[in-house]
């Protein structure tokens, strides 16, 4: 989940962005992170487990074959 919430940060707030200073910098994230906090969304998942199992079982058997090759 936190590799979700700064890839949303990088795309939301950061790329594209024009900082003239590390204190730029800072103050956008900062002025993201106090948004998203003023306004939390719940993230809800929407994969069944059974498929996230069988697509772990799937990439697991594509790595096994790797190692023994």
């Amino acid at each position: 989940m936190v590799e979700r919430w700064f890839r949303d940060l990088t795309d939301k707030q950061i790329r594209r962005g024009v900082f003239k200073s590390v204190a730029d910098l800072i103050a956008a994230i900062q002025a993201y992170v106090d948004y998203h906090n003023d306004h939390p969304k719940p993230f809800v998942w929407t994969a069944k487990a059974e498929d996230i199992i069988a697509k772990y079982r799937r990439a697991k058997a594509v790595l096994d074959k790797v190692q023994t090759a």
